[in-house]
């Protein structure tokens, strides 16, 4: 893809990624809560922080694919760990 393409996506993601972690409780509100959050988060705010939690993963993969990370260095530093290609 192209270096405008790379970062045209990149922002769209990390502008979903900001928007999921916003509007938490309205996602909560009307999507509802998943259940193995709050099995796993009940204590911590269940399904609001794994809404949170998601818009920040969301955010930082945009980020890291909009800088080329994710195409070039994350597969190199795989390959040196892994003894291979991928």
């Amino acid at each position: 893809m192209s270096l405008i393409g790379q970062i045209f996506f990149g922002l769209l993601g990390i502008g979903l990624g900001v928007l999921i972690t916003i509007k938490s409780e309205w996602l909560i509100n009307n999507v509802g809560s998943p259940g193995f959050a709050q099995k796993y988060f009940g204590t911590f705010g269940g399904g609001r922080l794994f809404w949170q939690l998601l818009g920040i993963l969301v955010a930082a993969f945009a980020t890291l694919y909009m800088t080329g990370f994710l195409q070039n260095t994350l597969p190199n530093m795989l390959k040196g760990l892994f003894g291979g290609g991928l």
